[in-house]
């Protein structure tokens, strides 16, 4: 077999966790390089790819993931493994430029899957994203800005991406198909490569299935802030200029 080269934007190899982790916030090390951020109640940390991918598959209300995911890290309560979140490229890496110009697809991260526990304390979501956002800052420094999506669909407008100071950078609609008690997203309709066998179901019985049509809000979380302060003024100049509201909520509900 031949040797696997990790990919250079990959996160770094953390070795092994401490066997111990005290109160005050902070890095969290392994035995080769940094490995999350946190104190012993409350931390995120790297975790095992075939354990992030488990954890998803038996909880996360989707019951799949997503390929494009490289970063997998656990939210940690009092040394409870409570939550996962996994990072990745989006559904299409190459358009990266076209979000934020002048960036490629390893310098950004879209987060493909969070779960968290019902057990975990509020506003244990908004902390996880933060610590995430320090652990990218000092663990992976080539990446100038995050990406997330609140799903109407699921009743989610983005309140844990405000809290942890994602910006708010513009809603699109997006069309589902109901069918069979599944929900699937219109591109299954024509990425046949990458759809499989949902993909291959959906347009066999598209005459049967429910269209429904959602918006989905974009979050940018920033890292880098001032290394990357390009990206900072290209992503204001966006919401000022574009004519994009700066948040979803306003006193009379969400803007159209």
């Amino acid at each position: 077999m031949g040797v696997v080269i990790r990919p250079p934007h990959f996160p770094p190899e953390t070795g092994e966790m401490p066997s111990s982790i005290g109160d005050a916030v902070g890095y969290l090390y392994g035995s080769r390089d940094v490995a999350g951020f946190g104190c012993r109640q409350f931390f995120v940390a790297q975790i095992p790819r075939r354990q992030a991918v488990d954890i998803i598959l038996s909880r996360h209300y989707s019951g799949r993931i997503v390929n494009n995911s490289y970063v997998h890290q656990g939210i940690f309560l009092d040394g409870k493994l409570l939550g996962v979140m996994q990072w990745g490229y989006a559904l299409n890496p190459a358009r990266a430029d076209k979000v934020v110009s002048g960036t490629n697809s390893t310098a950004y991260l879209e987060l493909n899957r969070m779960w968290l526990d019902d057990l975990a304390p509020r506003n244990s979501e908004s902390r996880a994203l933060s610590y995430a956002i320090k652990y990218f800052r000092k663990a992976m420094p080539w990446v100038a800005w995050l990406q997330s999506f609140a799903d109407e669909r699921c009743g989610k407008y983005g309140v844990v991406y405000q809290a942890a100071n994602f910006l708010y950078v513009g809603a699109h609609k997006t069309r589902f198909y109901e069918l069979n008690g599944q929900c699937y997203h219109e591109m299954l309709l024509t990425a046949h490569r990458k759809g499989g066998q949902r993909g291959a179901f959906l347009r066999e019985h598209i005459g049967h299935a429910k269209l429904h049509v959602f918006r989905q809000f974009r979050y940018v979380g920033l890292p880098q802030k001032e290394q990357h302060i390009e990206t900072v003024h290209k992503i204001v100049f966006v919401i000022v200029f574009g004519c994009m509201v700066f948040s979803p909520f306003g006193q009379k509900g969400l803007h159209p």
